[in-house]
């Protein structure tokens, strides 16, 4: 019983003891409905964010660029413009590019800018989740120090924003880009994102992709490049005008270093070669174009007019195409120095003096002329050899200037120069008086004043001035000092276009004095009246009717009547003289304007509208008398083009600049018709046969009739200063219009065609006695006397079959006379007076 109540006690205390291990259950009850409300928090929330991004996915991926065409994708590349001698003669480009096949780039190049760009760019499947996590650290880190947020963009990203999305910065292209991103991984091997990306991104100076950029800032190519510059480019691709080596050398040695860095952690280089291509200062250099062909930038305009409208715009500048023209160098080089030669004779005889470039004030003058010039831009047109120089001092006969020396592919600071100009060199440089030439310069004050900033030529000691003329005169200028002769840009203009007649091919084209100070090629684009050059498919007209050019014609006044409130039309010789009856050899030797309507007459004005269409001199010609006597618009190709078939036996000539095309795979995708060689892969005991197949504009017998009348025009005609001195023979025919408007001349050898103009922009007359014979013939003559210097002699042979008895060939005493001093006249190898007797005109 003891023992009962001993534990009735304790049972009685039970409860108090238990009442701890009630509540256990109520709080384990409470944390599993706290963690089932986190779960259900949890999953509700991934659900959502499931569900949101799928939308977002849905949203951002359903309007984004097709990425298939990566697979096919090629970068623009620029296309390349070779001469005939396979010298560079022009870059066409958009975006300046060397496209560089994966296979073909260095293998240290492409781990370079993985190492920048991308460390896991060979793992990741397009987005890099590492790379994003360690940039949103740095970013969190940096927030509020004004810095800008780092991205973590793969090189596969970069390839989707630059190639279909765009540089728009928002969170909508991120995303974009994202998916993008990925779906391009699974589209292309990660070679050919490699690939892209190497060569499409910018990397500064105009240079897109690696090849370019090497070019651009080292002159070499990939395989040339050593360790540090590559390291350098490949630091270019965050933020490339950042790190200019020109602007920012610090800036871009420390982006260097730190992707050398990264390429050492990666195992791309030992940490030795880090070290020492660290010691290396980033020793970039000016970008410098290729060597390429100096004054052609008419006919590499011509070129590219033609790729465009053959192969449109995109693909002329950015497929990569291999272009091969007809251009020689050399005889371009020597077309521009004769028209510019011809134009400044023409300018110094009638322009003047107008006036420096600009000038300097006397004060900065005497402290520091030096700075003042170098602030003075170069006027548009002034050749490269030419100085701008600024009057110093000014004596009566001589004045004292100075110009800047700048050493030729040197980053040397010019060095200052001075030299005397004499007023014996300026003798043409007579000061304008109300709009016209006044009298010569009697002192040096006349001319120029302190502080003129001019154009000038330096010429060395010894040597005479360019306008000296005479044996005499040059004689005079021996052991003359070195000096400085005036110069001033021309206001007149011309074109030259010289082509071998044989095929077509143009080989020098010179549009103007000068590319730079106007792009508009007045020997394709200028439509102008060619006036008595257009006379001779008047008389092949005639020659394929049968006419006899030993028959005589009148030469008298011939009048006719326009019709109704027309009036009456009254065409003139030059010389306002008559000459009775005339051979028609004579007649066109002569330039006479009557002989010539009374033969269009004869033949019939549709005869010769034919004739001038058939060869191409005009698309058409409206059939009135004016038009005989050259009053219809061509230009300076097309009557080249004509006049070459008087040349090759009759054949047609199309002008062609362009040889070839190939594509950026090296297939040749368009080559200029011409003739097939059928037997040149065959034995080469057998020679090869070349078929001709163009048409047949006349007999070769007509061609060669009209070549024997056109050497009547220089030998005994208005066009005898074409041939003075250069002991070939030349065929050829003056040609001016209308109160001196335009002047020609269009000529030839068995081997050479070549056609002359010069005239005004806005037709302007050129003055008295400015006419072809007396202008643009002296500029034939001298590209002529260049381009054949040391070619032998080649006379010009009948057709076969052709047995030539000749007519009677036009006398030297027949020839019209001078009638406007030494300018208008003359001789050549026969006689003559070199001036032409023009249109006439409708009164």
């Amino acid at each position: 019983m003891a023992r009962r109540s001993e534990t009735a006690p304790q049972a009685a205390d039970t409860p108090a003891r238990a009442t701890p291990k009630a509540k256990r259950p109520r709080r384990r009850s409470t944390l599993v409905r706290l963690i089932r409300f986190l779960v259900v928090v949890f999953v509700m929330a991934s659900v959502t964010a499931g569900v949101g991004g799928y939308a977002a996915w849905k949203h951002f991926s359903a309007d984004l660029p097709d990425h298939a065409g990566l697979q096919d994708y090629q970068p623009a590349v620029m296309s390349r413009v070779y001469a005939g001698d396979s010298r560079l003669l022009a870059e066409l480009a958009t975006e300046r590019r060397i496209f560089v096949p994966f296979e073909a780039m260095p293998d240290l190049v492409k781990r370079a800018f993985v190492s920048a760009e991308d460390q896991n760019f060979w793992i990741h499947r397009g987005v890099d989740p590492i790379a994003i996590a360690r940039a949103a650290v740095t970013n969190l880190q940096q927030w509020g120090q004004g810095r800008r947020p780092i991205g973590a963009s793969t090189i596969t990203q970069q390839v989707a924003k630059n190639m279909l999305l765009g540089n728009e910065v928002s969170l909508s292209r991120k995303a974009k880009e994202a998916i993008l991103a990925m779906r391009i991984e699974e589209a292309l091997p990660k070679e050919r994102i490699l690939e892209l990306y190497l060569n499409e991104i910018y990397l500064g100076a105009q240079a897109y992709g690696v090849a370019a950029a090497g070019h651009a800032y080292f002159n070499k190519a990939l395989d040339e490049l050593t360790l540090p510059e590559i390291a350098f480019l490949a630091a270019l691709p965050k933020a490339p005008n950042n790190y200019n080596p020109f602007r920012y050398p610090d800036a871009a040695k420390a982006r260097r270093d730190w992707v050398l860095d990264r390429m050492t952690d990666d195992g791309v280089i030992t940490r030795e070669q880090s070290e020492a291509a660290k010691a290396e200062p980033v020793k970039a250099v000016p970008f410098r174009r290729p060597e390429m062909v100096a004054d052609a930038g008419y006919f590499a305009e011509e070129v590219r007019r033609q790729l465009i409208e053959r192969f449109g715009p995109d693909r002329t500048t950015q497929g990569g195409l291999l272009v091969r023209t007809s251009l020689d160098p050399t005889m371009q080089g020597q077309a521009e120095a004769a028209l510019r030669e011809g134009l400044m004779g023409y300018d110094r005889r009638k322009g003047g003096w107008r006036g420096p470039v600009t000038r300097i004030e006397s004060p900065a003058l005497r402290t520091d002329w030096m700075a003042k010039l170098a602030e003075v831009l170069r006027p548009p047109g002034m050749l490269p050899d030419w100085k701008l120089a600024v009057v110093l001092e000014v004596g009566n006969d001589e004045a004292k200037l100075g110009w800047l020396e700048r050493p030729a592919r040197s980053a040397a600071a010019p060095q200052p120069r001075t030299a005397a100009m004499y007023l014996s060199d300026m003798g043409w440089a007579r000061p304008r008086q109300n709009g016209r030439p006044g009298a010569a310069p009697r002192r040096m004050g006349d001319v120029l004043a302190v502080g003129d900033v001019v154009m000038a030529d330096f010429q060395p000691a010894q040597q005479a001035a360019p306008q000296q003329q005479g044996a005499q005169q040059r004689g005079n200028q021996r052991g003359r000092p070195e000096r400085l002769v005036l110069r001033q840009l021309p206001q007149v203009e011309g074109a030259l276009v010289a082509l071998d007649p044989a095929t077509g091919r143009v080989l020098a084209l010179a549009g103007g004095w000068s590319f730079d100070r106007s792009q508009f090629n007045r020997a394709t684009q200028a439509q102008r009246q060619p006036g008595s050059s257009f006379k001779p498919f008047v008389y092949m007209a005639a020659i394929e009717h049968g006419v006899s050019m030993a028959e005589q014609m009148l030469d008298a006044p011939f009048v006719i009547d326009l019709g109704p409130g027309g009036g009456r039309w009254r065409p003139n010789n030059y010389n306002m003289s008559f000459n009775g009856m005339v051979p028609l050899s004579t007649a066109i030797a002569r330039s006479l304007n009557l002989v010539t309507i009374r033969l269009a007459d004869r033949i019939g004005l549709p005869a010769v509208a034919d004739t001038a269409q058939r060869f191409g001199v005009v698309e058409t010609m409206p059939q009135v008398f004016p038009a005989a006597l050259g009053a219809v618009e061509t230009t300076v190709m097309r009557m080249a083009g004509g006049y070459a078939a008087f040349a090759n036996g009759g054949k047609q000539v199309i002008p062609s600049v362009i040889d070839s095309v190939q594509d950026r795979d090296g297939q040749v995708i368009w080559r200029a018709p011409g003739r097939e060689c059928e037997g040149c892969t065959g034995s080469p005991e057998t020679a090869p046969e070349l078929a001709d197949e163009r048409p047949q504009l006349t007999d070769p017998a007509n061609a060669y009739a009209m070549t024997m009348l056109l050497r009547g025009v220089v030998t005994a005609g208005t066009g005898g200063r074409a041939a003075q001195g250069l002991n070939r023979e030349i065929a050829g025919k003056t040609g001016t219009t209308n109160d001196f408007l335009d002047a020609w001349f269009v000529g030839y050898t068995p081997d050479l065609v070549v056609a002359v103009w010069v005239g005004f922009d806005t037709p302007t007359p050129l003055g008295g006695d400015e006419a072809g014979g007396s202008l643009a013939a002296p500029i034939f003559r001298d590209f002529m006397a260049a381009a054949m210097a040391g070619k032998p002699a080649v006379p010009f042979k009948p057709p076969p079959g052709v047995t030539w008895s000749g007519w009677p060939a036009p006398s030297p005493q027949s020839a019209i006379s001078t009638t406007g001093g030494s300018e208008g006249g003359g001789s050549g190898s026969g006689g003559g007076s070199g001036v032409d007797s023009g249109l006439g005109g409708i009164y």
